[in-house]
């Protein structure tokens, strides 16, 4: 019995200094540290006449997170409330991605798989230790041996039995290893949907923000236009106009009605999303800053170090997967090579219960096995290479996943510098607009100008001022689109963890 638990012993202290086979993981970064994204753009032409549209432009120089920055992780509650005050100061905002990364069912869904993987993690560790079961047995007995009378007799019979599979070439390590980046890939999914359901969020709020505005302007719109039909009315009936003037300003009175039905739509089906993605809640959603605000307060750099892409889920997801598909090669290999088993047993057999535990009554075994897999067709070698592949391509899809995500840093960023370019143009054409409707407007109550003028000039800026309300919410649009490519805010702060 001594030597039994010496074997025992040394088999355990064995295991845990034994050797892995396969290749040991260790990825080389894709993504350089110097990496820039959305480079300063060079001077042209161009760049001077936006900048004289909008002397606030030089908004823009603000300080973003250095290349050597901790790297940081999506939080579900507090990192996406504090970056999103950093990029659109609207608590009211806050408050509904709080509210949405709660209650949103895909998410709880998406923790709910981590549990999972979790649980399938203490699977993989269960056989890096003995496992130890008590039986227990009672029976009666005949055994015949040729000649003999049959003999008969009744046993009963407790043991403490243990089973081993020595851990020699790092089978079952390798297993938790590969568990242990299962668990990862699938934290990370779950950021990568709460990242999704935060920038869906986001892009709803600012939809009812710019369907606000548009409102407002087909109101205002709307009652400029009754101003004028009742000022061309009494041009008509003092003999100063003709009735084609009254009845082209009754057709022009219509066009705003139009937009504020298509609005009142439009308005009502993304609140019906958002509830959605809140999880549920009354379908008015509240609302904070107005759109011109939000705009406003927006400031986003030219270039921003590509460091902030190391935090992205589906690059955190993709390099856990990799991991575990080279662990899983070890797996392969392992089962190549002998495996050891241990088999132990210890316990009392009499022929009865009164005297089970007697002192002649116990009993034990201890038993070493080996296995060695001679021919199998090559069945394990042609699965070692199997794995192999999968890890190839696991890493190809990891580096492919980084490379695009530059891409999409990349476009996000310049779609942002763009899209403040175009709304700044777009302002610029509804103000200049808005004084030539006003002199329209005077030049024709005075009967200097003809009708013409003066419907040419209500249609031109009303479509102008919806023109700049989409500009804005295109620039706000591609700085949620930069938040998510980027995985978060590009504001210096502390960085956010889980």
């Amino acid at each position: 019995m001594h030597r039994a638990m010496a074997v025992l012993a040394w088999s355990g202290v064995t295991t845990l200094v034994g050797c892995k086979v396969g290749p040991n993981y260790s990825p080389e970064p894709v993504i350089p540290p110097a990496a820039r994204i959305g480079a300063v753009p060079s001077a042209d032409s161009t760049r001077t006449f936006f900048d004289s549209l909008a002397v606030e432009r030089t908004r823009d120089s603000v300080p973003v997170v250095p290349p050597n920055a901790p790297r940081a992780t999506l939080n579900a509650s507090a990192a996406t409330a504090t970056a999103w005050l950093d990029i659109i100061r609207d608590t009211t905002l806050v408050s509904l991605v709080d509210r949405a990364l709660s209650q949103n069912r895909d998410l709880r869904a998406a923790i709910a798989r981590i549990k999972e993987f979790r649980a399938d993690l203490g699977i993989a560790r269960g056989p890096l230790l003995p496992s130890v079961t008590a039986n227990a047995s009672t029976s009666s007995n005949q055994v015949a041996l040729g000649s003999f009378p049959p003999t008969s007799y009744r046993a009963t019979r407790v043991t403490g039995d243990l089973a081993w599979e020595l851990d020699f070439w790092g089978r079952v390590r390798r297993g938790v290893e590969a568990a242990r980046a299962d668990v990862g890939a699938q934290e990370a999914a779950e950021r990568a949907t709460a990242l999704s359901l935060v920038s869906d969020v986001a892009s709803g709020y600012l939809q009812l923000l710019e369907l606000d505005q548009e409102q407002a302007i087909a109101e205002r719109t709307l009652s400029s236009r009754k101003q004028t039909l009742d000022v061309a009315r009494q041009r008509y009936t003092q003999g100063l106009t003709s009735e084609l003037d009254v009845k082209q300003f009754e057709a022009q009175v219509a066009a705003p009605a139009v937009t504020l039905a298509r609005a009142e739509r439009a308005r009502a089906e993304v609140e019906h999303n958002l509830t959605v993605l809140l999880g549920g809640g009354p379908p008015r959603i509240p609302r904070g800053t107005s759109l011109s605000d939000a705009v406003a307060a927006l400031v986003v750099p030219d270039s921003i170090s590509a460091t902030l892409l190391t935090r992205r889920p589906d690059i955190l997801q993709a390099e856990r997967e990799y991991a575990a598909a080279v662990a899983r090669v070890g797996i392969a290999d392992a089962a190549r090579w002998p495996t050891f088993n241990i088999i132990g047993s210890l316990g009392s057999q009499a022929g009865g219960p009164d005297n089970l535990f007697a002192e002649n009554s116990k009993v034990y075994q201890a038993q070493i096995g080996l296995s060695f897999p001679l021919f199998d067709n090559k069945r394990l070698a042609s699965a070692s290479a199997a794995a192999r592949a999968r890890a190839e391509q696991a890493r190809a899809a990891y580096e492919g996943v980084a490379l695009n995500a530059v891409r999409e840093a990349n476009d996000a960023l310049i779609a942002v510098r763009t899209s403040r370019d175009e709304a700044v143009a777009q302002a610029t054409q509804a103000n200049a607009l808005r004084q030539a409707l006003d002199i329209a407007t005077a030049r024709y109550e005075a009967g200097l100008s003809s009708y013409l003028d003066l419907l040419d000039a209500q249609r031109t800026v009303f479509v102008a001022e919806l023109a700049m309300s989409q500009a804005q919410l295109g620039e706000l649009t591609a700085a949620v689109q930069l938040y998510k490519a980027l995985a978060g805010s590009w504001v210096r702060g502390p960085a956010p963890g889980r």
